[in-house]
Formats: C-alpha cells, structure tokens, sequence
C-alpha cells in the first residue's frame, strides 16, 4: 500500500519540488481521490490569498539553493569542500529538479565547441551593444 500524501506532499507538488516518481504518484491520486484535489484547490487558494508559512516562503523563493555560479564552480572543481559537499547533498538528497538542471545546463555548455561558444558571445555582446554607458 502507497503512503499517504499529506498537505506537505502537496505543497512541494504544487512547487514542483519532489521526485518524479513522487510527483506522478500524487499527479494519479489527484485524478482519482476528488477529496485530495479538494485539499490542493484548497492549498492553492490559500497560496493566492498570500497566506504563507515561513517555510512555504523558503521553498518558494529557493533559499537553500545554490546560485548558479555556485554550480558552475562546481564543476570546474574551484568550490570549497563544505560547500562542494552541500551542493552534492542538495542536488542528490534533496533531489532539487531545479539546480539540477541548471547543473545539466552548464554542463552542456561546457561541452560546446570553441567555435559555438565564441558565436553565443559575440551574440551576447551584439544584443546589448548600445545599452551599456560609459561613467
């Protein structure tokens, strides 16, 4: 027998903040007990009336993310060893879908041709010509 899903299953649900597997579990319920997409319609509503609990605040906002530079720092391997380990900890305990991500991204980024990465740079620099000043 599954375990139930509790009003904080639903929570992370509703921020996209658990397991695949977790997720399509819930997704399931959802479609088949109305009383449990009663108590999310509920959340919801409570959400868009901007009643929060400080730890609804956190997950929203990502708090205990890493920034992407983090990440990037990371990978080159330029991190310090407590923060290298809670980066680890976060992207494989925690299993944020939203760093880890970021992570893929810059590791595909990494692994771009030199010629790629000069095109995507001279393509930044050409964007923002002319919005940059001089003090």
């Amino acid at each position: 027998m599954a375990e139930p899903i509790t009003a904080a299953d639903l929570e992370a649900y509703l921020d996209e903040a658990l397991p695949v597997e977790t997720m399509s579990r819930i997704e399931q319920a959802l479609r088949d007990e109305p009383k449990l997409a009663e108590e999310l319609a509920s959340i919801n509503s409570r959400r868009d009336a901007g009643i929060h609990s400080v730890g609804e605040i956190w997950r929203r906002h990502r708090l205990s993310c890493p920034s992407r530079e983090q990440l990037g720092s990371l990978l080159l391997g330029v991190v310090e060893a407590d923060l290298a380990e809670y980066i680890r900890f976060h992207l494989e305990v925690s299993g944020c879908r939203t760093c880890r991500a970021n992570l893929d991204d810059l590791k595909s980024h990494q692994r771009d041709e030199p010629a790629a990465v000069d095109k995507r740079r001279k393509k930044y620099f050409q964007s923002s010509a002319g919005h940059l000043r001089k003090r």
